[in-house]
């Protein structure tokens, strides 16, 4: 697979995330019950059902490349630092969305090679609303069977910025960081929704400071960077994949221009 591009497995992947979303759909339709997994975090029927088939799909479409899902998350370091390629999904991104049905939440498909996202498809199965793309090509959105759209990140050059916030997960550091910021609008939003408003130009800046795991934002990150803008550590360092820990540090997603957010963070360290 020396050649391989991943352009090519983009319009399969996107089928897979939407088969993926409509499994789903059942499960949010008819109701379900909510077990916990080891780490407190909630888990459904449809967490499990997407994860099946996305895993089984992705192994037809690509032998041989490993898949790393939030639901199957356990595997040794040494192993997975053998992977040159590999797709990490998350079947069900906000699953505290998904059970309080306010609708946003995705499905997150990412093909990770040398570390980075190099393909990477977030769908939104209520709204039937796909963000797609792959490295060295533009970024779309699409919903249902319209036609697709380009998506680029906006221009901010000062003024009162658009800043997207977690649904669930806002916490003092961000507090903090919008009291430094001044007069601002804010959107709040769940799931890996929160890089799309970037990437799409509803919004100029989303801090994400507090805890995430690499399957909540890398396929998203692959949006937003095909789009125009950055998802940075707070030493403004693109994200990186693959680590001997799946956890991400605080981040911030940008989009163009040279204006610092970074000097509005509150001391973190």
């Amino acid at each position: 697979m020396n050649d391989f591009n991943p352009r090519d497995c983009l319009n399969p992947v996107c089928d897979i995330a939407r088969a993926a979303g409509r499994r789903i759909l059942d499960v949010y339709e008819r109701g379900f019950s909510v077990e916990q997994k080891e780490d407190r975090s909630p888990l459904t029927e449809a967490d499990r059902a997407a994860h099946e088939l996305i895993c089984e799909k992705l192994e037809q479409l690509t032998p041989g490349v490993p898949v790393l899902s939030e639901e199957s998350a356990k595997v040794d370091y040494e192993k997975r630092a053998e992977w040159k390629r590999f797709w990490l999904v998350d079947p069900l991104d906000g699953t505290k969305e998904f059970i309080n049905r306010n609708g946003e939440f995705t499905v997150n498909i990412a093909l990770i090679d040398g570390h980075r996202p190099v393909l990477g498809v977030v769908y939104v199965p209520v709204t039937g609303l796909t963000y797609f793309a792959a490295a060295g090509a533009e970024a779309f959105k699409q919903k249902g069977e319209c036609e697709m759209q380009a998506i680029h990140v906006r221009r901010f050059a000062g003024g009162k910025p658009m800043v997207v916030a977690s649904r669930s997960h806002a916490g003092p550091e961000t507090e903090a960081f919008l009291k430094n910021l001044g007069a601002h609008d804010v959107v709040s939003m769940g799931s890996a929704l929160k890089l799309c408003l970037v990437a799409d130009g509803t919004a100029d800046v989303y801090p994400r400071l507090g805890p995430t795991m690499e399957w909540d934002t890398a396929a998203a990150q692959c949006v937003v960077e095909a789009a125009g803008g950055r998802v940075t550590d707070l030493d403004r360092r693109p994200l990186a994949y693959n680590k001997s820990s799946l956890l991400n540090p605080s981040f911030m997603v940008t989009g163009a221009g040279d204006y610092d957010w970074y000097r509005h963070l509150p001391a973190l360290k």
